[in-house]
């Protein structure tokens, strides 16, 4: 799983920006595609709906710098939003005037108005700081400080799926397991890893159906925008056994209300294409009205 992770998260998000087209109408790019994510609620995903963005996409790997800019102001993940904006801050000491004062005024739009406090004190460092080179890559050394034990945390939780897989643990120890890594990295390591671990384990055949309804069980009390992520992420995978998905919707249906079950219905529908975001909007201003 470890390695099948590293795979999937290799290839950088600016893959995913459009060209202009030649028509001369520009088409969405990754920066487009965030603020998407914003408007629907929804955590950064990449523009293909295949993984979410994470924590080294920005650090690794050249980003769009618009890109960078709405993952800064928008991503509910407060690790990403910290490590979109430094590459953004690097790059200052290099440009012309006119162009350091365009991106000190994004730097302070940043300040005020991003989602995240962590994020929105980084952008007020880096400004009191003149962008200089030192206090920035103090800035990533505290966050590389933040996910390394996480991301030790998620190695361990991999060999207990691995332990899963083989027989050698029931259900109860496991799901134990799962509240304690739950707990442990919450907040401390990317979302789009948390997410793509669930997804494996609801897509693979080696995992019990009763260990995943018990694990649906478990993200029904999750904060609600991370539960209708990881919950329509079940719905929506491609080849999901028909049980899990009737159980999850059942589930939905009984224990979140009405409200939240439209919320997931609409998402589910998003992502497997049946509905475009405009389709969404409408629908939701339709009953507000």
């Amino acid at each position: 799983m470890e390695n099948a992770a590293s795979e999937q998260n290799s290839a950088s998000p600016q893959q995913s920006g459009a060209p202009v087209s030649s028509s001369g109408d520009r088409r969405p790019d990754l920066a487009d595609h965030f603020l998407m994510c914003s408007r629907l609620g929804r955590y950064l995903t990449v523009a293909d709906g295949s993984r979410f963005v994470i924590t080294d996409d920005f650090r690794e790997f050249p980003v769009q710098p618009e890109a960078a800019a709405m993952a800064s102001l928008y991503s509910k993940d407060l690790l990403v939003a910290q490590a979109a904006l430094l590459p953004l801050g690097g790059s200052v000491h290099k440009m012309s005037s006119n162009k350091r004062e365009k991106y000190e005024r994004l730097f302070h739009l940043i300040e005020e108005q991003a989602l995240s406090d962590v994020v929105r004190h980084s952008a007020q460092e880096i400004i009191k700081a003149g962008f200089r080179n030192a206090e920035i890559r103090a800035l990533e050394a505290e966050l590389g400080d933040k996910l390394s034990p996480a991301r030790m945390r998620y190695r361990a939780f991999l060999e207990v799926v691995k332990q899963l897989m083989d027989r050698n643990i029931t259900a109860g120890p496991f799901l134990d397991e799962f509240r304690d890594f739950t707990k442990s990295v919450a907040g401390k390591l990317d979302f789009g890893i948390y997410s793509f671990c669930l997804d494996r384990l609801f897509g693979s055949p080696r995992i019990t159906m009763k260990v995943k309804k018990l694990l649906v069980l478990e993200i029904l009390q999750f904060p609600p925008i991370i539960r209708r992520e990881l919950l329509t992420n079940i719905l929506s995978l491609r080849g999901q056994i028909r049980e899990l998905t009737e159980f999850v919707k059942y589930m939905v249906a009984t224990e979140l209300g009405k409200n939240a079950a439209i919320e997931i219905e609409l998402l589910e529908a998003f992502k497997l294409q049946r509905l475009s975001m405009e389709d969404i909007e409408i629908s939701l201003k339709a009953r507000a009205g």
